[in-house]
């Protein structure tokens, strides 16, 4: 009989799936509900730097700065006690392990609110830092500098584990795992996911495109994860963005990671997806005679690839150079 039990940044779950940071995990409802429907772990819903910045810069032209000074940090306040409070009702509420999320852009504040957050009872802490370098004076690498300087001060602020959840549009994510790794990250995801922008032609306004992943996504996450997990075996790897199923889930673990995060599919299915996906887990290993999963995590990454190395653009080269429709 196939047992499912994992471990990610320390934390040890029933199985590999937890529930990434949405409307999903807003409330104690919804993720009780999750978890009587089979969830190893959840994220909850992110504490939005940039959101509560915009919130706090509307509460201004009150007659003096003091008065502005004020409003903007009872806007922080208040949206940090309902994470707090979320945080306090979940662990009352569920077993399963609750990891707090930031999504933040810059390390001020940020310090203070991970130990809010530890207090609280969170179990671990997931960091995204997803922003887009647009400025033409841009310094090549001070945005993976960014990413390790958060972590460092949150680290020094809190004992349990951080995550970092990286976007994809960095040039070297191994260089920059490695240097969270060396700065006390207890695991990555791979990827965050930018909600890209749409044109409508017909009223010439913005609007965007869906925002649910798919299918396809899957495998740039198994790229680099193949790749990082071989470069960095010390840490926990999740993949996040494109698992839909339970083959996702098992392509995953191949790949290198002990977890995946999912939302997509639970907002199109339902929670009973989760339960789909873990008797779809099970019945691979049974059928291939895999007793756990770390029998099989990595068994497909960069180091098993041998001289015959599908992660890399020469495979490209090799394979299409002399295809001919």
């Amino acid at each position: 009989m196939a047992q499912l039990k994992t471990t990610f940044a320390g934390l040890t779950l029933e199985n590999p799936i937890i529930i990434s940071s949405s409307g999903l995990t807003n409330s104690v409802e919804k993720i009780k509900k999750l978890e009587e429907a089979g969830a190893g772990a959840v994220v909850l819903k992110s504490v939005f730097e940039e959101q509560i910045n915009i919130q706090a810069g509307t509460m201004s032209g009150y007659g003096s700065p003091e008065a502005d000074d004020y409003l903007g940090a009872y806007v922080r306040s208040n949206t940090l006690n309902e994470h707090v409070n979320l945080i306090r009702e979940a662990k009352k509420a569920c077993k399963i392990p609750v990891i707090a999320s930031i999504n933040c852009y810059s390390d001020n504040e940020w310090t203070e609110f991970a130990k809010i957050m530890e207090e609280a009872g969170a179990d671990a802490l997931e960091i995204n830092i997803l922003a887009l370098q647009t400025d033409k004076d841009y310094t090549p690498g001070k945005f993976e500098q960014q990413h390790i300087d958060t972590l460092r001060h949150i680290r020094q602020a809190v004992r349990i584990p951080v995550i970092m959840k990286l976007g994809a549009n960095l040039t070297n994510p191994v260089a920059l795992i490695n240097q969270l790794y060396a700065n006390g990250a207890a695991a990555v995801v791979l990827f965050n996911r930018f909600y890209q922008p749409d044109f409508n032609i017909e009223t010439l306004t913005y609007c965007n495109t869906n925002v649910m992943s798919t299918k396809a996504e899957l495998a740039d996450r198994l790229r680099w994860t193949a790749i990082a997990s071989a470069a960095i075996p010390q840490l926990d790897y999740a993949i996040s963005g494109g698992v839909h199923c339970g083959k996702g889930v098992i392509k995953s673990i191949l790949a290198g990671a002990t977890a995946v995060e999912v939302c997509s599919a639970i907002y199109q299915y339902g929670p009973k997806e989760i339960e789909s996906m873990k008797k779809e887990l099970a019945e691979w290993m049974d059928d291939k005679g895999f007793e756990n999963l770390a029998q099989f995590k990595g068994k497909m990454n960069a180091n098993t690839a041998g001289s015959v190395n599908p992660f890399e653009r020469t495979q490209f080269m090799k394979y299409y150079s002399n295809h001919e429709e």
